[in-house]
């Protein structure tokens, strides 16, 4: 098992992998993705185009098991920055924390560890910025597709230093698994301190 990063355009040839990690690895909950392929490798292509961002790939024998990805907030969309912009914070001062993708058979390893550190370094690498970023959906306790032993990874997160900012929240829409339309889902944040 190696850990390895990327940044800038050297992401290019790890587009279809994060692609198709990201749509196995969300379709289960709390996220219950129904992606596409194709919506997949435009989405991703941005972290290409960022001179700034980063992939830290897990490959296992040379094939990409996991992957986790940043770049600068000042490289997202406007309305990826609204919250911040409406809570009065600076997104060319925040570091965003995309996907933490990783295939269950290779969890429980230190590799999301790996996953955070590398992506925290790499922002303090870059300068200038004050805050590391990440969001994540919100489901109901009872939402009928919880699996009963599911465990949120609020402790996890914390213990890497991250806080809730329940007060920077979005929706993004996407389609769950086994709906036939795309609906809003709310989505929250949270943030860390660049040391």
């Amino acid at each position: 098992m190696n850990i390895e990063t990327r940044a800038g355009a050297d992401i290019a040839p790890f587009i279809d992998d994060l692609a198709r990690l990201r749509i196995a690895v969300f379709r289960a909950f709390p996220y219950l993705y129904e992606g596409s392929l194709d919506y997949e490798k435009t989405y991703v292509a941005t972290y290409a185009r960022s001179p700034g961002s980063v992939f830290v790939l897990a490959l296992d024998e040379g094939k990409v098991v996991g992957a986790a990805t940043g770049l600068p907030m000042a490289d997202e969309t406007d309305e990826f920055k609204r919250p911040f912009v409406d809570h009065g914070y600076d997104p060319a001062r925040i570091f965003y924390f995309g996907e933490s993708v990783l295939m269950p058979a290779y969890r429980g390893r230190g590799i999301g560890v790996r996953f955070f550190e590398e992506r925290e370094a790499h922002a303090r690498r870059l300068g200038g910025l004050d805050l590391c970023a990440f969001c994540a959906v919100e489901r109901p306790v009872d939402h009928p597709a919880r699996p009963v032993d599911y465990q949120p990874l609020n402790a996890f997160w914390g213990k890497r230093g991250f806080i809730h900012h329940p007060e920077l929240k979005t929706d993004y829409v996407w389609r769950d698994v086994g709906e036939a339309q795309e609906t809003a889902k709310p989505m929250s944040f949270w943030l860390k301190e660049i040391a």
